[in-house]
């Protein structure tokens, strides 16, 4: 059987994960194309010149290729319909995560522009977190995975997943404190956003092996809502 054939049976076989993706993917993409229509240079600090729509689009071709790859290999999931508990798990540990982000910022007050302003935050969030999960999680733990189970054949999936994890939930943090500020800041309070943001990256890698990767985005969406745009609004009345 060809990758062709192979991929058209497991779409088939796991239509409605497939079409969850799809769904995701188109929302976000039309998500982009709003926020660039108002704000045609919202995503430049990421994107560079790239046209978003674009690499929205090909972010959501990466993706529904690399999870196919991960759900023909019996590892991972898209969606599960009955994955309320995961739901609620992910949510309480990105209310978590948010308030520990809005103690910092009471003592340190980050600067007023750490978050995107509202309402472009509304769609800009779920966009680029998508992006995010992509990036930062599926396709370097796509790549991790297949490196490991290739060198060490003796070694099962449940051997080398966690080592895994912990390196994909290491990239994050360092790409944010790295570039995440634009003035120094005390060592103690870089490190602490750091452990917190590894953290954050560490729960949703293990929601993604215990659920799904819709739940590993739900809980960034929470995280989002809480920390970026409720926050974010109520941070420039209080400490500004």
């Amino acid at each position: 059987m060809s990758v062709v054939e192979r991929m058209m049976t497991l779409i088939a076989a796991e239509r409605l994960q497939f079409q969850v993706y799809v769904i995701l993917s188109l929302g976000v993409t039309l998500g982009t194309a709003i926020l660039v229509y108002f704000n045609k240079d919202i995503y430049k600090p990421f994107f560079g010149r790239f046209n978003p729509i674009i690499v929205m689009l090909t972010v959501s071709f990466l993706g529904f290729f690399l999870l196919a790859f991960l759900l023909t290999r019996g590892w991972f999931e898209i969606f599960d319909v009955s994955n309320i508990k995961g739901w609620i798990v992910a949510g309480v540990l990105a209310g978590l995560f948010a308030m520990v982000m809005i103690f910092i910022d009471s003592r340190v007050i980050l600067p007023a522009d750490v978050n995107r302003p509202y309402p472009d935050a509304l769609l800009f969030y779920p966009t680029i977190g998508f992006v995010v999960e992509i990036i930062f999680h599926v396709l370097p733990l796509t790549l991790l995975l297949v490196l490991a189970t290739s060198l060490f054949r003796n070694l099962s999936f449940e051997s080398v997943i966690w080592p895994c994890i912990i390196v994909v939930a290491l990239l994050e943090p360092l790409f944010q404190t790295w570039f995440g500020f634009s003035r120094p800041y005390p060592g103690w309070v870089l490190a602490i956003i750091a452990v917190n943001i590894f953290l954050i990256n560490l729960a949703q890698l293990y929601l993604f092996k215990r659920y799904d990767f819709v739940t590993m985005y739900s809980m960034r969406l929470v995280y989002y809502l809480l920390w970026h745009i409720i926050w974010g609004i109520l941070r420039l009345r209080i400490l500004f």
